[in-house]
């Protein structure tokens, strides 16, 4: 398949984190993707000055670009900007992790190597055996595995993380799904990329990974976001 595989990094407010995990993303992806690959960093307007370190990173790598936003907007509508950039640059592959290495760089590759291998979507997975997350409350795990469960109750789904927002897609089925008319956020997002991928027939593969808390800065999960999943879940399966 044409086209470079490409990472799309949201961030707000990550400048203790943007350095590190774009170098080490960028040497995984040089690893994995030696014909070529881009790291796109979307910033949503972050007081911190995150979004002037990206722009030094993408002066000093080609392959770094830095997509500017005004505002924040949530996790969300940073990726459907930043899928909609890839795209239209001839991304082959589109790539989404955490900025604050929740998900761990060196998964990239496994990622890649899964849809090469013949998925369209492969979905970092903790919920499948070799799975697992590490530095969690009881709390925060009994949210992330009850959403999850309770998104794939609702939707009649197979797929065990449907929260997981550590993914590689091929460009063909963000293009096929009609990505840019998602309109979730948070967790709902993650299950609505997936669950429409499934709609449309395309084979969705699990990989184990192990999800780690972030050590540095603050996180950006609220019960918002989990409120939004409760009632947004149900829109999807009878809309």
């Amino acid at each position: 398949m044409s086209g470079e595989p490409w990472l799309i990094l949201p961030t707000y407010n990550e400048a203790e984190n943007i350095e590190p995990i774009v170098r080490a993303a960028g040497q995984v992806l040089a690893g994995a993707a030696p014909e070529g690959f881009r790291v796109l960093v979307v910033d949503d307007g972050s007081p911190d000055g995150t979004g002037q370190l990206a722009e030094q990173l993408a002066s000093e790598y080609e392959w770094v670009s830095v997509l500017h936003r005004s505002q924040k907007g949530g996790i969300g509508p940073a990726y459907l900007a930043g899928f909609s950039h890839a795209l239209q640059a001839g991304a082959g592959y589109v790539m989404e992790m955490d900025s604050d290495f929740s998900h761990d760089p060196a998964d990239l590759a496994r990622l890649l190597e899964a849809v090469r291998g013949g998925a369209d979507v492969a979905l970092g997975s903790r919920y499948v055996p070799g799975g697992g997350v590490s530095n969690w409350g009881l709390l925060r795990r009994f949210i992330s595995e009850g959403g999850s469960t309770y998104a794939r109750w609702v939707l009649g789904l197979k797929v065990k993380d449907l929260t997981g927002g550590f993914k590689c897609f091929r460009a063909q089925v963000l293009e096929q799904i009609h990505f840019d008319s998602v309109r979730s956020r948070g967790y709902a997002f993650q299950v609505e990329l997936t669950y429409r991928a499934v709609q449309a027939d395309f084979r969705v593969v699990e990989v184990p990974i192990v999800f780690r808390d972030r050590e540095r800065g603050q996180s950006k999960m609220s019960w918002r976001i989990a409120v939004e999943a409760m009632w947004l879940v149900p829109l999807l399966r009878f809309r």
